[in-house]
């Protein structure tokens, strides 16, 4: 994106790295299409920024500086207030503009008087305009702004929409895995009963024989995939190879802080990080794929019960009176809520190594070959708990979620972890959330050995 502002290198600066004496470069510049000056901060200038902030975001964004003469560019720093410029700014966007526009502001201080300075505001193209201020489409039109008329209108719908695909593109697994996983152990069955349910022989007074001895038998590996998309303008996007580096190396530190090497592969137009070193047609290994925009992929394969695990939990269950069809398969509850969140914790590592938003972000999981997968756990209140309700396992066909955006006012808090955890065992059939104590107890036993779990 455009910015006025420049580093020694001549590259465009982004917000967070202006300093004062870097507005003596607005002295060569003019008002126009992604430029407006204000000299002074009044209840005139206060009325005005809605239409000036939603002209931006329906154009191709733009800055508004708030302590600079428009006529000679001189720098006439404002009084330094009690509030905040970000949160007046944003209450005014939400009471007169709608949708609400992404911008940042920020408030420079003047060094030779902490008692004043200047507001610079950063306003991003829009995502999904038109951008209505007060019941009125506002365009940029050379250095004011205007009202979107005719085809304007028509193309600022079409740009909305074309976003919309753009993300729903996106939100699908592109880091390769095999058909199966060579490594899972399971009793001998025709492939169609591979996702049959448990049968409970104390509620049903019938139950289907089981061979518990075991073949190996390959069978498609359970995924659970989170899909972050960042908003933004991706027009003649190009990236250097600093940038990647700094990329690169922000990932390595979020590894790093998860006690977990990082391993870096190319791909056409990505990075694939893993924590192991992959082989073709190998183990199933957990892959973050990272985009030059910083768009995030993570794909969690689930932790299948091995063989000795596996005779463990059928014998057990028989116990309890449930057994089992042939071709059941079991994922580990303990190990792969590790997993899950574990990989999730280095994204949230890495936005903050980045000093990136979460709520720049859209959002959307995705449950590939999970149907009728069963959760286990040898701790006695989890069998307590299906003696009772049954065993919990993946009751819906796979698929992806909707999409959720992250900058709705919502999400300020969105960490995920959290999301991942919540939502891989949600579709286990895990009661998080649930108003009932033995439901409680369950998820604290399971998820955090004792400790509330919470959601975010």
């Amino acid at each position: 994106m455009y910015s006025p502002f420049r580093n020694e290198q001549g590259q465009p600066k982004d917000l967070a790295d202006v300093a004062y004496e870097d507005l003596s470069q607005l002295a060569d510049l003019e008002e126009g299409y992604v430029l407006e000056f204000k000299r002074t901060w009044n209840e005139n200038v206060r009325k005005k920024i809605p239409k000036i902030i939603a002209s931006f975001a329906n154009s191709r964004g733009g800055w508004l500086v708030i302590g600079i003469a428009d006529d000679d560019k001189s720098v006439c720093p404002i009084p330094r207030i009690s509030a905040d410029f970000s949160q007046i700014f944003g209450e005014l966007c939400r009471h007169h503009v709608s949708p609400t526009p992404r911008f940042d502001a920020r408030f420079i201080i003047d060094p030779a008087n902490e008692k004043q300075g200047v507001v610079v505001v950063q306003v991003h193209e829009g995502d999904f305009p038109p951008y209505v201020a007060d019941g009125v489409v506002e365009i940029r039109e050379g250095s004011t702004s205007g009202p979107a008329l005719g085809s304007a209108l028509v193309e600022l719908y079409g740009k909305a929409t074309k976003r919309t695909q753009e993300i729903r593109e996106f939100c699908q697994r592109t880091i390769w895995y095999p058909g199966d996983d060579r490594g899972i152990y399971l009793p001998d069955g025709s492939p169609q009963n591979a996702h049959a349910p448990f049968v409970n022989t104390k509620q049903h007074h019938s139950s289907v024989a089981i061979n518990t001895t075991p073949n190996q038998r390959s069978v498609p590996i359970p995924l659970f995939s989170l899909y972050f998309f960042r908003m933004g303008s991706r027009a003649n996007q190009s990236i250097s190879r600093s940038a990647i580096d700094t990329h690169v190396n922000a990932m390595r530190s979020a590894f790093a802080q998860q006690a977990m090497e990082c391993h870096v592969q190319h791909a056409h137009d990505s990075l694939i990080l893993r924590a192991s070193i992959a082989i073709p047609g190998g183990p199933a290994h957990s892959a973050i794929e990272l985009f030059p925009d910083e768009s995030i992929k993570l794909t969690v394969p689930a932790i299948m019960l091995e063989l000795d695990a596996y005779e463990k939990a059928v014998n057990e269950l028989k116990q309890d009176g449930i057994e089992i069809v042939s071709g059941a398969r079991f994922i580990g509850a303990t190990r792969t809520l590790k997993r899950v969140t574990r990989m999730a914790s280095i994204l949230d590592r890495y936005v903050r190594e980045r000093s990136i938003s979460w709520t720049s972000y859209a959002v959307a999981y995705e449950l590939e070959n999970m149907e009728g997968v069963m959760l286990w756990s040898a701790k006695e209140t989890y069998r307590t708990y299906i003696r009772k309700h049954g065993l919990l396992f993946c009751g819906t066909t796979d698929g992806r979620s909707r999409i959720r955006y992250l900058d709705d006012g919502e999400h300020n808090s969105f960490r995920a972890r959290q999301f991942a955890g919540s939502h891989f065992f949600e579709a286990c059939g895990l009661p998080l959330g649930s108003p009932d104590p033995e439901d409680n107890t369950l998820v604290d036993a399971l998820l955090r050995n004792g400790k509330p779990y919470q959601a975010g």
